[in-house]
C-alpha cells in the first residue's frame, strides 16, 4: 500500500490546501496513505518586515523544497501565487488544481464597499501589487503594512481600529471567512497576482509514480491558464517585491491573458492584454510581457529595484 508525505507550511490555510490534496488523491486511489509534514519558511520566521523588503523569490517555498530534493517529502502543496517563475533543479509541477475565484475582496470593518469606505480610510495590505492599484484607484486611502495568516490580520484589522483589510477570496473563503466580506473587488480594480487562488502541488522530476498520481488529479484548464501567467511573470523577473498582476482564464478552444505592471504609487500603470489559441498560452504570457516592457514597465521596474523596493 502506496504511502506519501506531503511538505507544507504551517498556517492553517496552508494545512487546508494540502490536506485537499490528501484528499483529492484519496479518492482516486482509495488505499493511499498520505503523511503531512509542516515546514517553516524563511517567510514564516520574519514577520516584522513588509515581503517586499525581504527580497527573496523563495520566501515561502525555499525550505520545502529542500526537504523535496533531499527525499524527506515526497511531495510538496503550495498556493501558486508563492512559487518562483523558474522552479529548481530536478524539481516540476506535477499537478495545479482546480482554480477559485482568483480575485480579491474587501473586509470592511463596518460593511461598506471599496466606493463607500470614507475618504483618507485606512487599509491593511502587505501587497504592492495591491498597494498599487488601490493608489492608482484611490488616493486618498491610507494604506498600512499588514502581515500575518488570514486570522491573524482579520484580529489586527479590529485591533489596530483598521477601516478593512484586502485579501485574496480563495483563502477568506476556504477558512470559512466569507461572511466577513462586504465587497468583492474586480479585476479591473484590482488585478490578481499570479497563480492567484491555485493549489500546486511539486515533485521530483525523476519520480514518474508520483507524477502518474498527480496526473489523476490535475485540471488541465487551470494548469494552462496559470502556466500562461507564469510565462509573463518569468519574462518579466517579479516577485513579492514588485508590483505585477496577471489573470489568464481559458474561453472555449481559446485563452486571454491580462498583465498589468504598476509604480510603487500607482501613478503609472501599463496594462495589456492577448488573445489566442489554447496551444498559445505560454507565448501569450511572454509576448504580454514584452509588449509592456516596450510600452515603458522596464523603466518602472528598474526604479523599483534600484530603490530597494
Amino acid at each position: 500500500m502506496a504511502h506519501l508525505i506531503l511538505g507544507t507550511r504551517g498556517s492553517k490555510l496552508a494545512r487546508w490546501q494540502t490536506e485537499y490534496v490528501a484528499a483529492q488523491l484519496k479518492q482516486v486511489f482509495p488505499g493511499l496513505k498520505v503523511e503531512v509534514k509542516t515546514i517553516r519558511t524563511t517567510g514564516d520566521k520574519i514577520m516584522d518586515v513588509s515581503l517586499s523588503r525581504i527580497g527573496d523569490k523563495g520566501l515561502f517555498t525555499k525550505e520545502i523544497e529542500k526537504e523535496l530534493l533531499e527525499g524527506s517529502i515526497d511531495m510538496a502543496v503550495h498556493s501558486m501565487k508563492d512559487l518562483p517563475s523558474a522552479l529548481g533543479n530536478g524539481l516540476c509541477l506535477g499537478a495545479v488544481l482546480e482554480r477559485e475565484n482568483p480575485g480579491d475582496v474587501l473586509l470592511a470593518r463596518r460593511g461598506l464597499s471599496f466606493a463607500d469606505l470614507p475618504e483618507g480610510a485606512v487599509i491593511g495590505t502587505s501587497s504592492l501589487r495591491r498597494i498599487a492599484q488601490i493608489r492608482r484607484a484611490r488616493s486618498d486611502i491610507k494604506l498600512v503594512d499588514l502581515r500575518g495568516n488570514v486570522e491573524t490580520r482579520i484580529r489586527k484589522m479590529q485591533e489596530e481600529n483598521l477601516d478593512g483589510i484586502v485579501l485574496a477570496y480563495a483563502g477568506v473563503k476556504r477558512l470559512g471567512f466569507a461572511e466577513l466580506i462586504s465587497d468583492f473587488l474586480s479585476s479591473d480594480l484590482i488585478l490578481p497576482a499570479v497563480g492567484q487562488g491555485a493549489i500546486a502541488v511539486e515533485v521530483r522530476k525523476e519520480d514518474s509514480g508520483n507524477l502518474e498520481l498527480l496526473n489523476e488529479i490535475n485540471h488541465a484548464d487551470t494548469c494552462l491558464a496559470t502556466g500562461a501567467e507564469r510565462s509573463f511573470l518569468r519574462v518579466l523577473e517579479g516577485g513579492c517585491q514588485v508590483p505585477i498582476g496577471c489573470y489568464a482564464k481559458i474561453q472555449e478552444d481559446h485563452i486571454a491573458i491580462e498583465g498589468l505592471v504598476a509604480s510603487l504609487d500607482g501613478s503609472q500603470v501599463f496594462r495589456g492584454s492577448k488573445r489566442g489559441n489554447r496551444d498559445q498560452a505560454l507565448g501569450l504570457g511572454e509576448q504580454l510581457a514584452m509588449e509592456l516592457l516596450r510600452m515603458g514597465a522596464d523603466k518602472v521596474l528598474d526604479d523599483i529595484r534600484n530603490t530597494g523596493e
